[in-house]
C-alpha cells in the first residue's frame, strides 16, 4: 500500500508578490502535512505555535502529539519547527546536508557572539545548537513509500518528500516550490542562499510531480502536466 498524507495546516507568506504586497502584511508559516506509511506517521514542518498546530492537527486528523512517530524539517529555518518541542517522543529527522550546513552557520555565529559578550545571543543560538543536535540524519527512505528528495538552494539543504503512487507522485516540496504564482512564473522565494540551485531544484521538481504540496501554499497540481 501506498504512503497517504494530508494537510494539517496550509502556509503562507508575510507578503506575497505576486498579490502586490510590498511588506509584511500576516504572519508567516510553513504548510504542515501528516505523511502516514504503515505505522510510521511524519509530521512534516510542524509550523504553527504548539496551541494552534496541536488542535489542528487532532482536527485533521484525530491524532495527539504523542502519535507522531517522526517530525521531518524541510529546512531548519525557525518558522517551519515552531511545535516541534510539542513532539518530544518522536524521532527528529533532518537532510544531512542541510544539518551539517546550519550546524557550521551555528558554530560561526556562537564563537562571534562569544567574542562580542552578547549573553542573550548566546543562549538563543543554544538553544537553536540544541535542536539541531537532537534532530538526527534523515535516511533516504523514513518509510516505505517515503522517500527524501533533495531541493537544495533556498538553503544549502533543503529537501522535499516524495511519494511514489501507482498513479501519481505526490512531492511535499517545502520552500522550494513556496506557492503556485511561483511556479507558474519560475521564481524561487527569498531569499535564497543560492538562486541557481534553487531553480535547478524547482525545475527537478517539475519534471517528477505530479501533484505538489507548496511550502506555503496548498496541494497543487502540476500545470506542466496532462489532466490524469
Amino acid at each position: 500500500m501506498s504512503a497517504t498524507f494530508r494537510i494539517i495546516s496550509i502556509g503562507t507568506l508575510a507578503a506575497n508578490q505576486f498579490w502586490g504586497e510590498k511588506g509584511a502584511v500576516r504572519a508567516p508559516h510553513a504548510t504542515t502535512t501528516l505523511i502516514v506509511s504503515g505505522t510510521a506517521r511524519i509530521l512534516v514542518d510542524p509550523s504553527l505555535p504548539a496551541q494552534i498546530l496541536l488542535p489542528k492537527l487532532a482536527e485533521r486528523s484525530g491524532l495527539g502529539p504523542e502519535s507522531i512517530t517522526h517530525v521531518f524539517m524541510t529546512s531548519f529555518s525557525p518558522i517551519n519547527r515552531r511545535a516541534i518541542m510539542s513532539f518530544e517522543k518522536a524521532e527528529w529527522l533532518i537532510a544531512e546536508r542541510e544539518r551539517e550546513a546550519i550546524g557550521q552557520q551555528l558554530i560561526a555565529k556562537f564563537h562571534e557572539a562569544r567574542e562580542a559578550g552578547d549573553k542573550d545571543l548566546l543562549a538563543a543560538l543554544s538553544a537553536e545548537v540544541a535542536i539541531l543536535e537532537r534532530s538526527k540524519a534523515a535516511p533516504d527512505a523514513i518509510a516505505k513509500g517515503v522517500d527524501l528528495f533533495p531541493l537544495c538552494g533556498v538553503t544549502p539543504g533543503l529537501t522535499g518528500i516524495l511519494l511514489p503512487g501507482r498513479t501519481a507522485t505526490v512531492l511535499v516540496a517545502g520552500d522550494a516550490i513556496p506557492t503556485l504564482e511561483h511556479l507558474e512564473a519560475g521564481k524561487v522565494m527569498t531569499p535564497c542562499f543560492d538562486v541557481e540551485l534553487a531553480l535547478a531544484s524547482l525545475g527537478e521538481a517539475v519534471e517528477i510531480a505530479d501533484w505538489i504540496v507548496c511550502g506555503r501554499d496548498n496541494l497543487i497540481a502540476n500545470p506542466t502536466r496532462r489532466p490524469f
